[in-house]
């Protein structure tokens, strides 16, 4: 609202801003813990958040989701489409072929699901 000229004011109720985006010593001195345990993958990449220029420095992790199995395992969503399907099994050539046409269009799927609303549907259709 405030890149269209709006006035806008922000309040805070809890006493620390960020509300479930912020980080803090949780456990020992030093060890800076996600207070929410949310994750933002997309955060990074969001054409918004870049336009900011905010001083934020991204942590990635190694693994962006994980899924526990019955058996006691997880499969790990990896940065690389063939570590994560190195774990699936004999579904690891589904999850090549649903993910891989997604990273390969990236760019012309980012405006879509990233860029301001309404969501432009046709974009990400195309």
């Amino acid at each position: 609202m405030a890149q269209a000229g709006w006035q806008v004011t922000v309040h805070e109720a809890a006493p620390t801003i960020g509300g479930g985006v912020r980080s803090e010593e949780l456990t020992l001195p030093g060890f800076v813990h996600d207070v929410c345990s949310a994750i933002h993958p997309l955060g990074r990449g969001s054409p918004f958040f870049r336009d900011l220029e905010l001083p934020v420095e991204w942590i990635e992790s190694p693994a962006a989701a994980a899924h526990p199995l019955d058996d006691g395992s997880a499969v790990t969503l990896r940065w690389s489409i063939e570590e994560t399907a190195g774990q699936l099994g004999r579904d690891a050539e589904r999850y090549r072929a649903l993910v891989s046409p997604l990273a390969e269009r990236w760019d012309a799927l980012e405006p879509a699901l990233l860029g301001p609303f309404p969501l432009r549907v046709n974009a990400a259709l195309a």
